[in-house]
């Protein structure tokens, strides 16, 4: 049987509803589906397909194909790859879906991991976003973050805050994305779209550049270090709305992280300034639901008078409690947004209790 790679990519999109596809040497072609990584052999339902599906485990050479067929679906060059051994691009196939990879070296093969990335955006209220996320489209400056792990959605809930501006606003948009994910089209905004290391050096040289630009509002794919978290918050205290990511669960730990990032002669400062431009902070996870499925749960912290005396004080750790003890849609801890997963019937509570922050007061909540 002829190695194809857009068959594998398209029965990833169509037949399994697959979030990534993995080619790594050793293993049969592997497809992320519900967060577990299963082979076309667990996927396929009868026993005459299994058996002329099933291709065995992938050969370096094989492996080296399909890599190549992707680069060439692409229309990139791989010198880079062969040299680095790492590369990070996107692509598309009409029809299909669009593609995010990660191509890499594994013991001296070639691997990659693909991820499925829709044409067009899903409606917000599908994939169970709140509406007081998307109502941050409302924002006319400022830093709006939306936090969690690797793979949690973070990248979607952005998109569909960036979905709602421009359908609503006219204003210019700018998104520095490593590789671009989502396509917007323009709609009464004009959204301009830059992936790093195809159309720009790096993060902190387009986003200094996207000040001159003329933007209304700044997506910046992910805060990395302190220079580029700074320049964001120096664009944020100078009028524009800044929407990014970061790799944390929870409102008091990436505040924390934020001015940790920075030496500890700075930190005062930094505190002093991020109380000033941050809006609000959303954090989210995707937990198993009881049909198989995965649902997000969503943390909302909306930035008060009182949280910004806590980030200027250095009194963070007491974020939490007001979360805690707030009762409206903008400001909801992970626990409550956990509890009412379970209260409408979507998850159980022995997820609610793995996947929560203080699971002895959930428990309680929850009469375990």
């Amino acid at each position: 049987m002829a190695v194809d790679i857009v068959t594998y990519l398209t029965d990833a999109v169509k037949k399994y509803k697959a979030s990534d596809v993995f080619i790594i040497t050793g293993r049969e072609i592997s497809f992320r589906v519900n967060d577990m990584v299963l082979t076309r052999s667990d996927l396929e339902s009868s026993s005459v397909e299994k058996s002329e599906q099933d291709e065995g485990p992938v050969m370096p050479a094989k492996a080296e194909e399909l890599v190549t067929q992707i680069y060439q679906l692409a229309k990139r060059d791989m010198e880079s790859y062969k040299k680095n051994g790492d590369d990070d691009f996107s692509f598309a196939i009409k029809d299909v879906s669009r593609f995010r990879v990660n191509a890499f070296k594994q013991r001296g093969t070639y691997a990659a991991v693909v991820r499925v990335i829709t044409f067009s955006l899903p409606d917000y209220r599908h994939l169970g976003v709140p509406e007081s996320v998307i109502n941050l489209s409302n924002e006319s400056k400022g830093l709006v973050l939306v936090t969690g792990p690797a793979g949690s959605g973070k990248s979607t809930t952005l998109s569909c805050i960036v979905d709602k501006i421009n359908k609503n606003y006219n204003k210019h948009i700018i998104t520095l994305e490593d590789p671009v994910e989502y396509l917007h089209r323009h709609d009464k905004s004009i959204v301009s779209q830059r992936e790093i290391h195809l159309d720009t050096e790096n993060y902190v040289t387009a986003l200094r550049a996207s000040l001159r630009q003329s933007p209304d509002v700044i997506l910046l794919g992910e805060m990395r270090d302190a220079e580029t978290i700074s320049v964001a918050m120096t664009a944020a205290e100078t009028g524009h709305l800044i929407l990014s990511t970061l790799h944390t669960i929870g409102a008091a730990n990436t505040i924390d992280r934020i001015i940790d990032v920075f030496p500890s002669e700075q930190q005062h400062q930094i505190a002093l300034q991020l109380s000033m431009v941050i809006k609000a902070v959303v954090s989210q996870q995707l937990v198993p639901a009881i049909d198989g499925t995965l649902v997000p749960a969503f943390e909302v912290m909306t930035v008060t008078p009182a949280i910004r005396n806590m980030i200027r004080e250095n009194k963070v750790p007491q974020i939490e409690g007001v979360i805690y003890s707030s009762d409206t849609d903008d400001m909801v801890s992970m626990d409550s947004s956990l509890y009412k997963l379970v209260k409408d019937g979507k998850i159980t509570k022995d997820t609610a209790l793995e996947f929560s922050v203080n699971a002895e007061m959930l428990g309680r909540r929850l009469g375990v």
